[in-house]
């Protein structure tokens, strides 16, 4: 069995950083591309960042300059470093990766609540 894990989420005012963590455990063989989501009451989940498993990035429009993704492959955990925030950024934050076992397949955590007040 696998399970990814956020933290990090909170309250912080606009302007603010916060930085998220997307720790993955289990049975796995290795881990390929993963991934930063974020869902608005109401709307589907929208992508935010992802990170290749040899570090190649990419970021929605509404977060570059903003919003760095990393990873650290030893440890088997993804961060999403927020700064300047904006009470638009007021989400859900899921993340997802492609984790090996016999063959890839999609895991998603269950979510860590980012609200930025005004």
């Amino acid at each position: 069995q696998v399970q990814l894990v956020e933290s990090g989420g909170g309250l912080v005012q606009a302007g603010g950083s916060l930085r998220l963590s997307c720790a993955a455990s289990g049975s796995i063989a290795g881990i390929g591309a993963m991934g930063w989501y974020r869902q608005f009451p109401g709307k589907q989940r929208e992508l935010v960042a992802t990170i290749t498993s040899c570090g190649s990035t990419n970021y929605a429009d509404s977060v570059k300059g903003r919003f760095t993704i990393s990873r650290d492959n030893a440890k088997n955990t993804m961060y999403l470093q927020m700064n300047s925030l904006k009470p638009e950024d007021t989400a859900g934050y899921y993340c997802n990766a492609g984790v090996l076992r016999s063959t890839y397949i999609l895991y998603w955590g269950k979510g860590t609540q980012v609200t930025v007040s005004s």
